[in-house]
């Protein structure tokens, strides 16, 4: 009976992750380029359960990891001269103080020295590095290929890159991710960004808030089945009792 209730332990623990989870893209459905996040379960054979004459056929659940839709979230207009969503895939890479780094997040601004930024101030980066605007020279237009113009004179190119695996990109916090491969990302010939759009979050609300429901009632399963595994654990110490 001691398995069953380490069982439904173990499930509760994943159920636990899972819920924190969902509840941040639900929290995150507003956040401009957030893509939404899931949980991966899996038994573990290694410690599976015993009974006293051998092995059961009960298995520990465990926490496997978090898996990420990169799909394309819903572009929006917004005017904004440094709104910049992308179309496709890709991401705008960043160099901060830790490191480059990459985004979806196309919500840009000019440093008082003139780099195009993030809201937090890291420089976006282009072909040639920083992307440097004087204001006073005109109006500013970025077109699909991601090429910084001011009237007739190109001020830089935005990169826009690809990677071949998605799931080296590991989120680092303000909408953000960090290469943990060796493989260097590629420049996309296939994007194309627009300027004053931001992509909105690709999170289904009503779907999350089902799986949230969900989660719930399955959390409070695996306690009834506690409950249950530890009344009858009761009810047979005290028989054993009256019969000695």
């Amino acid at each position: 009976m001691d398995n069953t209730m380490y069982v439904a332990l173990s499930r509760q623990m994943t159920l636990r992750r899972e819920l924190d989870i969902v509840a941040n893209n639900i929290a995150n459905v507003d956040t401009t380029g957030f893509k939404v996040e899931g949980t991966l379960v899996r038994t573990e054979p290694s410690t599976g359960a015993k009974m006293i004459d051998g092995p059961a056929s009960l298995k520990f659940v465990i926490d496997d990891g978090v898996t990420r839709d990169f799909g394309q979230g819903t572009l929006r207009q917004t005017g904004g001269t440094f709104d910049l969503g992308i179309e496709g895939q890709g991401f705008f890479k960043l160099q901060t103080d830790a490191g480059e780094r990459y985004t979806r997040d196309g919500r840009f601004t000019l440093s008082p020295e003139g780099k195009l930024t993030t809201q937090a101030g890291d420089p976006v980066q282009g072909q040639s590095g920083d992307i440097v605007i004087n204001p006073q020279l005109g109006a500013i237009s970025i077109a699909a290929d991601g090429t910084v113009s001011q009237g007739a004179n190109k001020v830089g190119k935005i990169d826009v890159v690809t990677f071949d695996d998605l799931s080296s990109l590991s989120k680092t916090g303000d909408n953000q991710f960090r290469n943990t491969s060796n493989l260097q990302p590629q420049v996309s010939t296939a994007a194309r960004v627009r300027q004053g759009m931001l992509e909105g979050s690709n999170v289904n609300s009503i779907l999350q808030v089902t799986r949230l429901i969900e989660i719930s009632r399955a959390y409070e399963s695996m306690a009834r089945t506690i409950e249950n595994s530890a009344e009858l654990s009761r009810r047979s110490v005290e028989r054993l009792g009256r019969v000695a």
